[in-house]
This record gives structure tokens, sequence and C-alpha cells, in this order.
């Protein structure tokens, strides 16, 4: 019985390092005279309080210098922005932080909703 066992795990290791990667596709792609860099877009958490309090990536922020530190670097993506209210904040802080998000360059962001 044991050795049947190891037959079966042996085969099974086997054959899963030499099909599994056979899997793939192996394909070549076709050329282009201007191909286009994939960028990969910096992800940002801006958040803000009952109270009505900014954080960015869970560091407080002030609405004054969210704007430089939402500016992506020279050659960067603009980065993607995802808005986390509670609940209990005011429309006008979410309307600010919309406001510094435009004059950073940021054109769209997503607010984080749960489900009813």
């Amino acid at each position: 019985m044991i050795d049947v066992m190891m037959f079966l795990l042996v085969f099974f290791v086997l054959i899963s390092v030499n099909v599994l990667p056979a899997l793939g596709l192996k394909i070549t792609p076709p050329s282009s005279a201007r191909p286009d860099k994939v960028v990969e877009r910096t992800r940002l958490t801006v958040g803000i309080d009952s109270a009505g309090a900014l954080f960015l990536d869970g560091k407080p922020v002030t609405l004054e210098e969210l704007p430089t530190r939402l500016r992506p670097v020279d050659g960067e993506a603009a980065p993607l922005v995802l808005i986390s209210g509670d609940a209990a904040s005011g429309l006008q802080s979410l309307v600010s932080v919309l406001d510094a998000l435009k004059s950073a360059g940021v054109a769209s962001a997503q607010i984080v909703t749960k489900p009813r």
C-alpha cells in the first residue's frame, strides 16, 4: 500500500513539474515601430474621517499639501486615487478633496463604498 502511494506521489510531482509549464501559450508578439510602455500606476488612498480630517495612505495630511503630494513625478503616470470616507463626513470635505485632485492633475478617482 505504501508503494502504491509513493508511486502516485512521484507520478503527480513529475507530471506537475513537466506539464504545468507547458500549459502557458508560447507566442511571439508582433513588432511595432512605436510600442507603448506599460506603465504601472501608483495607488494612493485619501481618507476622510467623520470630523473632516484628511489622510493620505493612513498618514495625516492637510488640504493645502494634498495636491503637491498627489502630483506625479516626471515620467510617472498619474496615480490611481481611492477616496475612502466616513459616512458621517460632510459633502464639503469630499468636494474639497476632488478640487485638490483636479489641481494635482488627477483625472479620475474611485470612491470606496460598502454594499447595502
